[in-house]
């Protein structure tokens, strides 16, 4: 029982490490507009991110925790077998976190989580405790699972760069023979279009760790069924919320000037953008990556106005990260499980 306890309390400290991480991550996809546009000071955009993060976790529901928390099944393992696999999976991904961080590269802390623990398990108990949800959809057309996971995550990019080209395109049609002090008002309307993207970030990305520890909890036996307790939410919603007060530098030079050279136009686009397609996700329970998601809607903002001046060669940089995640963060926390296994 002190093993379960333990184990359940070192799993819980790491994805509230986690959410820290993933705030610190995040937050230059927030902020990084609103600053390279001269919208906000960075102190101003810290200090308005930080509150829509923390508020955004504590009324956007649970939906995304449901799906993230339920896609692989453990309650048939010994509890200290169960949690130690979702304690490598979690090393897993911060690992990665830490690592893309640090090379100043936007990568999805949802990719890296969901492939840590995907990971974690298909060495440690196998393929069939893991729900793919690929015989639902083919059967029933109902998107369940790691299917659901992959489709949110694949498809909200394409959707953000889809949305920003269009939305910057229907403000200038709307803006056509405005006078330069338009930029004025943009500029004033970039803190709602930051308000509303850190709400949507909070209320996707902190609901992924909610959903982990949720399931710690229900293997460890201290709760009866699957419910995100209230405790739970407040502190996931206050590590993200640290994590993102402290900021995550080296990615805002990456989002806010890397991509695309932003002017208020297109920092109010692209927030308008990134923030429908996140908010969008989290109702219907799809864990959309916060990063992809903004990079994505920059693109979509510079193409519809200069393709060629869009830094295709960064766009590239973040493509390639998008598609390492995954299997990286399923190799550590692959390698994670089996080295938990022979010290338990």
């Amino acid at each position: 029982m002190e093993l379960i306890f333990a184990l359940s309390l070192a799993c819980i400290a790491l994805l509230v490490l986690f959410d820290f991480t993933n705030g610190f991550h995040d937050t230059a996809n927030m902020v990084g507009a609103v600053i390279a546009t001269q919208a906000m000071t960075p102190a101003q955009a810290i200090l308005m991110v930080s509150v829509f993060t923390f508020l955004g976790p504590l009324l956007g529901g649970t939906a995304v925790a449901d799906t993230v928390g339920q896609f692989v099944h453990l309650d048939d393992l010994p509890e200290a077998h169960g949690i130690s696999i979702v304690l490598a999976g979690v090393v897993g991904a911060i690992s990665w976190n830490l690592l893309t961080w640090w090379r100043g590269l936007p990568s999805s802390s949802s990719h890296a989580l969901v492939g840590g623990l995907v990971g974690a398990v298909l060495v440690s108990a196998g393929a069939d405790h893991v729900s793919w949800g690929w015989q639902q959809l083919w059967q029933h057309g109902e998107w369940t699972g790691v299917t659901k996971i992959v489709a949110a995550l694949l498809f909200s990019p394409v959707a953000g760069l889809l949305v920003g080209y269009l939305i910057l395109k229907l403000l200038r049609l709307l803006l056509r023979g405005a006078r330069p002090t338009a930029n004025r008002t943009l500029r004033r309307l970039q803190w709602f279009g930051a308000a509303w993207l850190a709400f949507a970030h909070g209320t996707n990305d902190a609901q992924k760790s909610m959903g982990i520890i949720t399931l710690v909890l229900l293997l460890g036996g201290h709760i009866p069924q699957f419910a995100v307790p209230d405790w739970v939410i407040l502190l996931c919603a206050s590590a993200i919320t640290l994590g993102t007060a402290m900021g995550g530098w080296r990615i805002v030079k990456t989002v806010g000037f890397g991509i695309y050279r932003l002017r208020p136009l297109h920092g109010f686009a692209s927030q308008l953008s990134a923030a429908a397609v996140i908010a969008g996700a989290a109702a219907v329970g799809g864990p959309a990556s916060t990063t992809h998601v903004v990079s994505s809607a920059i693109m979509g903002v510079g193409a519809a106005e200069r393709p060629k001046a869009v830094r295709w060669g960064k766009a590239g940089e973040i493509l390639f990260t998008w598609l390492v995640t995954l299997p990286v963060a399923g190799l550590v926390g692959a390698v994670c499980e089996l080295l938990l296994r022979n010290r338990l």
